[in-house]
């Protein structure tokens, strides 16, 4: 027994099969989590804050649903390799997330060199692209508290979002420049 091993949460909502928004609803917010399927509408995620703030989310949306029943169980791997297993498997979905991560903060880059190479400086894209870096800030805090088993590319989205920040730092200056302040 792993008794030494981080503890899970297992998700198990039966949910009507329609209207089905009630389950997508569900599985959007599982995945949101990084939860990993099991099978048959069961779900694991390692214990903790977030995934206890997750269960709140899902416990409203099963409520909300005609007949929905949620069960939610502590779990811990019974042998090492499942639980090796199941952090490899979290880790690889959060790694996922990572790169898509870091796929968007690169269209972040390329979108103010864009505004740059065109002397688009307006106070209306700056607040645009101000939005968008804070939608990228979110996301990065969401994924990072997701992110229990140290994920490969944690560092480099911490950095490459610390880039975007001062990218924008340089978009601001050339904005206030052209407006004349």
């Amino acid at each position: 027994m792993a008794s030494s091993s981080p503890s899970w949460l297992v998700v198990a909502a039966k949910l009507p099969a329609q209207p089905s928004r009630h389950r997508v609803a569900v599985w959007r917010e599982l995945r949101r989590a990084g939860a990993l399927p099991l099978g048959g509408g069961t779900w694991a995620l390692p214990a903790g804050p977030a995934a206890t703030e997750t269960i709140g989310q899902i416990r409203e949306l099963v409520r909300r649903a005609p007949d929905g029943e949620l069960l939610v169980l502590d779990a811990s791997a019974h042998e090492e390799q499942t639980q090796v297993l199941l952090e490899a498997s979290y880790t690889a979905a959060i790694e996922a997330e990572w790169t898509e991560f870091l796929a968007d903060c690169d269209k972040y880059s390329a979108e103010l060199r864009h505004e740059i190479k065109i002397e688009k400086f307006t106070l209306a894209e700056l607040e645009e692209e101000e939005q968008s870096l804070d939608r990228l800030r979110r996301w990065h805090r969401g994924v990072d508290l997701r992110d229990r088993f140290g994920a490969v590319s944690t560092e480099h989205a911490g950095r490459r979002l610390k880039e975007c920040s001062e990218e924008l730092e340089q978009y601001a200056v050339l904005v206030y420049r052209a407006l004349g302040q």
